[in-house]
């Protein structure tokens, strides 16, 4: 038997319970895991033969605290090339209006800028509290990762977005390339 345990914000605790449980006994049946969840302290513990099983429950339960609905979260297990990251602003930030200017620029007017992130991309993308979470792809969340860092390096979206749209032909190419 494998077992995690890992701690998560409260005010995420509730999302990953869901409704009467439905959305913890969910994440239980998809990944084959067990799941003990201690509402008090944030901790969850997860617990299966497998242990990939209880890599991909701790993904989901990962994403799902830093901000992503679990129906986005559960994207993870919809393809083994799917990916998890956690950009940490923290280390980014001096004072808390910075961060909120750096969150700003990654969110955009109205969530213009992160929208526009993930449709160039295919990468979903989370910012929650002080960090970014990305699913997607291998090359989807490298290249949406270098976008979010460039933003917070504070290069105009105007290049970001010329740089997004530029890997985006690269791989249309390299797509029909491997194609033709």
């Amino acid at each position: 038997m494998t077992s995690q345990e890992i701690k998560i914000t409260r005010d995420r605790v509730a999302v990953i319970i869901g409704k009467g449980g439905k959305t913890k006994r969910l994440i239980e049946k998809k990944t084959g895991t067990s799941l003990e969840i201690d509402s008090d302290e944030g901790i969850v513990s997860i617990k299966a033969e497998d242990p990939v099983a209880v890599l991909k429950a701790t993904d989901i339960i990962h994403a799902v605290s830093r901000g992503f609905s679990p129906e986005r979260a559960f994207a993870l297990l919809e393809d083994e090339d799917m990916v998890f990251e956690i950009i940490d602003l923290n280390s980014s930030c001096n004072s808390p209006k910075q961060m909120e200017r750096i969150r700003g620029r990654i969110i955009g007017k109205a969530g213009k800028s992160r929208e526009q992130i993930e449709n160039m991309t295919g990468a979903e993308i989370s910012v929650y509290g002080k960090t970014v979470a990305l699913i997607g792809g291998i090359e989807q969340t490298k290249t949406a990762r270098t976008a979010i860092e460039m933003l917070i390096e504070g290069i105009p979206h105007e290049s970001v977005f010329s740089y997004l749209d530029r890997k985006k032909k690269e791989a249309k190419t390299n797509i029909l390339d491997y194609y033709y």
